[in-house]
């Protein structure tokens, strides 16, 4: 693959200083699902050790290249590399070690195209609402790097056909609300949902929350959910698959009838649980 090798971050991009207990786990979700906790992000190798035919979805917290590779070559070996970087949205803790892995790896980057603008410095997301309701990791929200990264011609648009390259037994589910161009993964198989961003387990707002990991079903991080029509349609999406395990962009793996009762919970009561009492794109997200 012929490297573009005009990419920058934006102008506000840094190392931010915010960890929890779980940061630095790796987990083996399932045989060909590999959950780590980069700081308070997840990052998730898709594919079996055996076969080294593997996929990395989203790409952690700025200053976490080095980190995701030794993490990388401990699962599948020295000098290995994924197939592809499949983002779910390009947030900057999904996206903070991004340019550093397509240079050492030399390997593509999928988003969905309405995405594509955001990580190719045609735009900025909304800025992060920290008189959103919901904790101290609202209030440091303006300290988060806003600015569009420029990934130039190393990221393609997911196939329109919801298909996923490199992963061939999941499809890709528009899931906007978070982001116009929020995507979810889904496996027929065993039911087997990567949600992203689109609902998490832990209430991202909350630093104590964060800091412990407690197990919790939450809406998107409201700091940076722009749209709360759009999320909740796409809440009540992945609800109806059914889904029989779930790891998601922030928390815990979770599955079986704690998954299932609490999505059930989050799609019925999901303007009290989600969407916070107050914050500058609630308004114009109420129904």
């Amino acid at each position: 693959m012929e490297i573009d090798k005009e990419m920058n971050y934006g102008s506000d991009y840094k190392y931010i200083p915010a960890t929890s207990i779980g940061s630095g786990v790796g987990m083996e979700v399932l045989p060909d699902l590999f959950n780590y906790t980069v700081q308070i992000v997840n990052i998730h190798l898709i594919g079996s050790p055996e076969t080294k035919d593997f996929v990395l979805v989203d790409a952690g917290m700025p200053e976490s290249a080095e980190e995701i590779i030794f993490v990388t070559e401990e699962r599948f070996g020295a000098n290995s590399r994924p197939k592809a970087i499949i983002l779910t949205h390009g947030h900057f803790d999904h996206v903070g070690a991004i340019i550093e892995l397509v240079k050492h790896w030399e390997v593509p980057v999928y988003a969905h195209e309405m995405e594509i603008p955001y990580l190719t410095g045609k735009k900025s997301y909304p800025e992060p609402d920290s008189t959103v309701e919901g904790g101290l990791v609202a209030k440091l929200s303006p300290l988060f790097p806003n600015e569009p990264i420029d990934l130039g011609g190393n990221v393609e648009k997911l196939p329109s056909d919801g298909s996923i390259p490199h992963m061939p037994e999941f499809k890709w589910i528009h899931t906007p609300g978070h982001t116009p161009g929020h995507v979810s993964f889904f496996r027929e198989r065993d039911r087997l949902l990567i949600a992203g961003d689109a609902f998490v387990t832990v209430k991202q707002e909350s630093l104590y929350k964060v800091l412990t990991q407690e197990q919790e079903i939450s809406g998107p991080p409201r700091y940076l959910t722009p749209d709360w029509n759009s999320a909740k349609e796409s809440v009540i999406k992945l609800e109806a698959l059914k889904p029989a395990a779930a790891v998601t962009g922030h928390g815990l793996p979770m599955s079986g009838e704690l998954l299932s009762n609490s999505l059930e919970k989050l799609v019925r009561e999901f303007d009290s649980i989600a969407v916070p009492d107050y914050g500058k794109y609630v308004d114009r997200g109420r129904h």
